[in-house]
């Protein structure tokens, strides 16, 4: 690196969805730059082996077992953060869910609350609580949200998903308005097709949808969990200082077809 520093030194960040796909692969690549990674998912037994795994690898890392969809999961998160590490100077709001191939009105009731609570609420609780943790280091920080193609289009994911992203990239751009002045700057990537655990599950219950996501990219491929954690580590740290309000693609070209 140029300047002879890792991207993330002595940061603290807090990462959401955190057990598997971009989430996990975001929170070894932060470590490995230099960040204190607090990981917030479901999962606890994944969340304890990635712990252990950063852990022996030199870096410092802790877990809290949640649901962003719920306030109470993220506000223990976000306070565990503080009290583990001192302060929360960056985040990571990664954690999803999606569904596809059911047509809107066939869609289950309960399958759009809980896309709309995952992928939106999720995003609504994390930023609630982690702009005042951030407001609070008195310095400057950033919050990264992780949208998707689905954010401009329809993808052939579920309207709900659709929806959702979408929303996000608005909440992206308004919470950017409202803090930039303060120092919190918040940006959202454009995820394309991405080869992780969530992917894996939407391709298993509709097969046929692996040609065209591989096919709308100008790349003509899926991206690795890796690609994805990098560019939300550029955004997450001060080499990304002029950067905020952005929805920032990182889908092999798709958007660009």
């Amino acid at each position: 690196m140029s300047d002879g520093q890792r991207m993330l030194d002595g940061r603290t960040v807090l990462i959401t969805g955190a057990s598997s796909g971009i989430g996990a692969a975001a929170a070894r690549l932060f470590a490995a730059e230099g960040a204190s990674v607090m990981l917030l998912a479901r999962r606890k037994e994944r969340l304890s082996d990635l712990v252990e795994e950063i852990a022996l690898t030199g870096g410092r890392a802790a877990m809290v077992t949640g649901d962003v969809a719920k306030e109470r999961d993220v506000e223990r998160a976000v306070a565990a953060t503080v009290e583990d590490f001192g302060r929360l100077d960056a985040a990571f709001n990664n954690a999803g869910w999606a569904v596809a191939g059911v047509p809107l009105h066939e869609t289950d009731n309960a399958v759009f609350d809980r896309i709309i609570d995952v992928n939106l609420r999720g995003v609504w609780n994390c930023l609630r609580h982690q702009i005042p943790a951030i407001l609070a280091t008195g310095r400057d920080g950033a919050v990264v949200n992780t949208s998707s193609v689905a954010g401009h289009q329809a993808t052939g994911a579920s309207a709900a998903y659709v929806a959702a992203k979408h929303a996000v990239l608005g909440l992206t751009k308004a919470a950017a308005a409202e803090y930039g002045e303060r120092g919190v700057r918040v940006n959202a990537l454009v995820v394309g097709s991405t080869r992780t655990e969530l992917m894996e599950e939407v391709l298993e219950g509709t097969p046929a949808l692996e040609k065209s996501f591989v096919e709308r990219s100008v790349q003509k491929r899926m991206a690795h969990p890796t690609e994805i954690a990098q560019a939300a580590a550029w955004l997450c740290s001060n080499r990304a200082s002029f950067v905020t309000g952005a929805a920032m693609q990182v889908d092999g070209g798709w958007t660009a077809a």
